[in-house]
């Protein structure tokens, strides 16, 4: 078990099943069981999922000043994530639409609200960090002094670039030079994603690049073990909705590269959890324990020959 903090973008989702796209107009539509509502978001989701492996998480947030912490921890979900660090200092939740068809194509519209100008309390992070075997971040504005605190206590950085954009990259220089380990989507990324990697790993001089490709599986990059490669996808469950893969695949595989320090090992595990983990509806739940895990890994890898 490890003791991680997570820090970043938490948001209330509605998730939304449509026949295809475009989305034909309609003045109403009636479908059932399409709709889905909870919270999500990359600091919600990773420490989600890093909890459901047995680890301890310090929760760290920004919400609206109305919002309901029970929110957080709904009645039918196994895991309860601690909420005495979410800060309910943002005028409103950040928001999240996101659409999907039957081919796992998507749509997604983002309401972030007044989070650019949001400040942590970081006061109740210093205390916590020297105990802590990892950093993890998303690219967040209120996430850059949790930087200094990772380096000041000399603790691993992990960093969830959100919606990376070329153009905008200076802005991010920050998070990309100082975290040990990068996870990248790949669906803002023009270049082939191992080529993104190795210029990413060779600019700031990363240690681990995981670039995802939805239903493509991974690429890692580890400098050390001077890696890149791409990882096709497994196949556990049919798929019911693709959205929070990435978190699922970033949060797993910091899990058992602590546990292991192997980054090979540790993608394999990732590909399984993200593949269970999308055969359930919203981002927050189909995360398996560890227990779980192994019951799989033998099931897929060793009739695989792994």
């Amino acid at each position: 078990m490890a003791n991680f903090i997570v820090a970043g973008i938490t948001q209330m989702e509605t998730i939304i099943k449509v026949e295809s796209f475009p989305i034909k107009y309609a003045p109403f539509t009636e479908a059932h069981d399409t709709i889905y509502m909870a919270a999500g978001g990359d600091a919600f989701n990773v420490s989600l999922a890093l909890k459901s492996l047995g680890n301890e998480i310090k929760f760290m947030t920004v919400v609206g000043k109305d919002q309901n912490m029970n929110a957080f921890n709904p009645p039918d979900r196994r895991i309860t994530l601690p909420t005495e660090h979410v800060l309910p200092v943002l005028k409103e939740t950040p928001a999240e639409i996101f659409f999907y068809d039957n081919k796992r194509k998507q749509q997604v519209f983002e309401d972030l609200k007044d989070i650019r100008n949001a400040e942590y309390d970081m006061e109740l992070v210093e205390p916590i960090a020297k105990d802590v075997d990892m950093v993890v971040l998303s690219n967040a504005n209120f996430c850059r002094p949790f930087i200094d605190i990772a380096k000041k206590n000399k603790k691993k950085l992990a960093v969830k670039i959100h919606q990376f954009n070329k153009e905008k990259e200076i802005y991010n220089e920050d998070f990309l030079s100082n975290a040990n380990i990068l996870y990248f989507s790949d669906n803002t990324i023009e270049e082939d994603p191992q080529e993104f990697a190795k210029g990413i790993a060779e600019k700031y001089n990363t240690d681990i690049i995981i670039v995802g490709l939805d239903e493509g599986g991974l690429v890692l990059y580890d400098r050390e073990k001077k890696l890149n490669v791409k990882y096709n996808p497994v196949k556990t469950k049919d798929v019911v909705n693709g959205a929070g893969a990435g978190n699922a695949a970033f949060a797993c595989f910091l899990h058992y590269y602590l546990k292991v320090k192997d980054s090979s090992q540790a993608i394999r595990m990732a590909l399984l959890f993200s593949a269970h983990k999308i055969g359930y509806m919203g981002t927050s739940y189909g995360f398996m324990s560890e227990q779980q895990m192994q019951q799989w890994e033998s099931l897929i890898f060793d009739r695989r020959g792994m």
